[in-house]
């Protein structure tokens, strides 16, 4: 049988936070290249199903038999609601974007 291993003691000294990364204009860059792209992409969601566009695009007139199920009320909610996650995401993005408040 072999002994559990003991855990090392840390002192104080080595508790000391570590200073902060190097990169993080890296981070804010692509978090608020991510809130932009939701943001866009959830407002046209949102609002373009209800638009007189959307029953005139390749999509719509791809297979005929199923028209009925672009024009339906139900679908274009759906892809409304998409469009509400987006805008979730994007408003969950802009809080966490917080973390970066105050730091240099």
């Amino acid at each position: 049988m072999s002994d559990p291993e003991i855990p090392p003691v840390v002192s104080e000294a080595e508790l000391q936070p570590l200073p902060a990364r190097k990169g993080r204009g890296l981070q804010i860059t692509l978090a608020l290249l991510i809130v932009i792209v939701c943001l866009e992409l959830g407002l046209f969601l949102l609002v373009f199903p209800w638009t007189d566009y959307w029953t005139s695009n390749y999509f719509a007139t791809f297979i005929p038999q199923y028209f009925w199920v672009w024009e339906s009320a139900y679908f274009k909610g759906a892809i409304s609601g998409l469009g509400v996650v987006n805008l979730c995401i994007c408003f969950a993005e802009i809080f966490r974007l917080r973390r970066f408040a105050g730091h240099s």
